[in-house]
């Protein structure tokens, strides 16, 4: 049984991954740092279902907490599938962003990239398999008014995707990331209501989490493994 390891795995879209992967039978670890009791749940939810889970917790920006807590995991055997979902919203328009809303958004998704890949990438390259999927967003390819951290963010996070596919492409391993557009959750139905989903998306709707865990497990099955380096979107043709 392979094994999978969502950050962010206590979200909306991180807990539509972890139960796509359990489905597809991984066992699957579901990451949280302040969410622990959500991420239980969902763990539950996927043993519930016959499938295999449990839960690991860290702040993925504190380099040594991760690195402890990924000791424990490797413990077990290497990690086969990385998703890294792990990220931040902390918007203001550029002229009135505080350094610490540039800091925190930018930590969690290149620093926190860093921090969980790098210690698990030489025992992935020993078993010459591996699926890396980072989460990105539309923002990085697109902008969006008062989120330049975070398209930054996730626009530096496109760069490590295709150099870290080309280090280990020859290794068995893929390197891939979603972009995701407006994707039907609490957060973005405070943000976006139907007229204006009507006019930003040709397809006049929201996607949903789980259509996008359909193209997570995809690319993190043995069916995708002539697709790497690749930054592939999933907005009803918003671009």
């Amino acid at each position: 049984m392979r094994r999978a390891l969502v950050t962010g795995g206590s979200g909306a879209l991180g807990a539509a991954i972890c139960r796509r992967l359990g489905a597809a039978g991984r066992h699957v670890y579901v990451h949280a740092n302040s969410g622990a009791e959500r991420a239980e749940r969902i763990a539950a939810e996927i043993v519930a279902g016959g499938g295999s889970a449990g839960v690991v917790a860290f702040d993925v920006t504190d380099a040594a907490a991760t690195e402890a807590a990924l000791a424990g995991v490797l413990a077990d055997g290497p990690i086969e599938i990385l998703i890294n979902n792990a990220g931040v919203h902390d918007d203001a328009v550029m002229p009135g962003m505080r350094r610490a809303q540039w800091t925190s958004v930018i930590d969690v998704s290149l620093s926190g990239f860093f921090n969980v890949t790098q210690p698990l990438l030489l025992p992935m390259i020993r078993q010459r398999w591996g699926r890396i999927v980072n989460i990105s967003s539309v923002a990085a390819l697109a902008g969006n008014r008062g989120q330049v951290n975070y398209a930054a963010a996730k626009a530096g996070l496109h760069g490590a995707t295709r150099a870290l596919a080309l280090e280990l492409a020859s290794r068995g391993i893929t390197v891939n990331a979603v972009a995701p557009g407006i994707i039907a959750s609490p957060m973005t139905e405070k943000v976006f209501d139907k007229e204006q989903i009507g006019r930003l998306v040709p397809m006049k709707r929201a996607g949903t989490a789980e259509e996008v865990a359909e193209l997570v497990q995809f690319l993190a099955s043995e069916a995708a493994g002539y697709i790497s380096a690749q930054i592939i979107s999933i907005n009803g043709g918003m671009i």
